[in-house]
C-alpha cells in the first residue's frame, strides 16, 4: 500500500549528500522509531529505501539523506533530480533496525552515509538524557554529513581521513572491553561494516548485542548455488520451477509476473514474503536470527529452498 508525500525542503548536507523533507499529502507523518526507513517509489519503477534521521523533536516531516552514486542502480540519481513541490509515492514505514530496550549505553559506529539511522538513535538517546556514544568515520570535514548536529550532540565524535591500519586501531580501541549490557549498532559501507563486525567478535561482543543495517552488499557475495526447486504461488495459483543459479524473483519475472522488489540483494525488505509450506534457505541480510529460525518468512530476491518445494503467500 502506498500514499503520497510532497517534498517541502531540499538542502545539501555535503557535495554528494542531499537531504529531503517529505510531508504526507493526506495527513501527518506516521509514528516511527529510530532505525526506521521510508520506501520511496521513483520513475521507471524504481523502489528505494532511505533511513530516517529525525530526532524526537522532528515529527512534522520525514527527513532522509541520499548520497548520489553515479555508478549505482539509478535510485540516488533519480532522487537528486527532484525538487521542492514534487510529489512521490511512498510505502509504509519499516524498522528492522530497532534499538533494544534497556541495557547499557549504546555504542553507535557509522561510516559515511550510514550515519542516517544512527543519528536518529543518538538524538533519541540524548533527548532522554541517557548515556551513549556515536562515532562517525568520514573522509574529510567537507564530506561529513550533519556536522552541525554532531557538534552539538553529547557523546558524538567524528573521525576524519582514517585508512587501515590506523582505522583498524581506532575501531579496535572503541570496541575494547565491551559493556556486558551494552548494544553495538553499525551502519555504513560494506568494508567498514565487515571491519567493525570482525573486531567486535574478536573483542568478545555477543552476537545478540551486535546490530547491523546494510544499505547494499558486494554482488560477488551473493550466493545462488544449489539445485532447482518448485515454488507454488498460493494466491495467484501458479507453480514455478526455480533453476539452479536462478532467484525466485527471476523465475517469477520469467513467468510474466511482476513482483514487488527493490535491492535484489536481500537487504531492503521490499520483497518480504510469508512462507506457507517448505523450509526456506535464508541468504539475506534483512531478517534477524530468530526470524530466520522460525522459517515463516523469506526474501525471494536471494533466498532459496532447503527441500524440493516452497509454498509462498503470493
Amino acid at each position: 500500500m502506498t500514499s503520497r508525500a510532497r517534498i517541502v525542503r531540499v538542502w545539501e548536507a555535503t557535495p554528494e549528500i542531499r537531504c529531503f523533507a517529505l510531508v504526507p499529502v493526506d495527513g501527518p507523518p506516521a509514528p516511527f522509531t529510530p532505525g526506521a526507513h521510508l520506501e520511496v517509489h521513483l520513475k521507471g519503477g524504481l523502489i528505494r529505501q532511505y533511513s530516517l534521521w529525525n530526532g524526537p523533536e522532528d515529527r512534522d516531516a520525514y527527513l532522509i539523506g541520499v548520497k548520489r552514486e553515479a555508478h549505482g542502480r539509478g535510485g540516488s540519481v533519480a532522487m537528486h533530480e527532484l525538487g521542492v513541490g514534487d510529489v512521490l509515492e511512498i510505502g509504509v514505514l519499516r524498522n528492522n533496525f530497532e534499538m533494544a530496550e534497556g541495557g547499557g549505553p549504546p555504542l553507535l559506529l557509522a561510516g559515511g552515509i550510514g550515519i542516517t539511522p544512527l543519528l536518529s538513535m543518538a538524538r533519541q538517546v540524548a533527548a532522554r538524557g541517557q548515556p551513549g556514544a556515536l562515532h562517525l568515520f568520514a573522509r574529510s570535514a567537507p564530506q561529513t554529513p550533519f556536522l552541525d548536529l554532531l557538534t552539538a550532540l553529547p557523546g558524538a565524535a567524528v573521525h576524519l581521513g582514517l585508512l587501515p591500519p590506523a582505522l583498524d586501531r581506532v575501531v579496535r580501541g572503541l570496541l575494547a572491553a565491551p559493556d556486558p549490557q551494552g548494544h553495538l549498532y553499525i551502519c555504513g559501507p560494506g568494508p567498514f561494516m565487515d571491519l567493525v563486525e570482525r573486531e567486535a567478535i574478536l573483542a568478545g561482543w555477543p552476537s545478540s548485542r551486535v546490530h547491523l543495517e546494510r544499505f547494499s552488499i558486494d554482488p560477488s557475495r551473493l550466493d545462488q548455488s544449489g539445485g532447482e526447486f518448485e515454488v507454488v504461488l498460493k494466491r495467484t495459483g501458479k507453480t514455478l520451477r526455480v533453476a539452479e543459479g536462478q532467484t525466485i524473483i527471476a523465475a517469477m519475472e520469467e513467468a510474466g509476473i511482476t513482483p514487488m522488489t527493490s535491492c535484489e540483494q536481500g537487504v531492503c525488505g521490499t520483497c518480504l514474503t510469508t512462507v506457507l509450506e517448505g523450509v526456506p534457505d535464508h541468504r539475506d541480510q534483512y531478517l534477524n536470527a530468530s526470524e530466520k529460525a522460525l522459517g515463516t518468512l523469506i526474501m525471494p530476491c536471494v533466498s532459496r529452498c532447503k527441500g524440493a518445494r516452497l509454498v509462498l503467500d503470493l
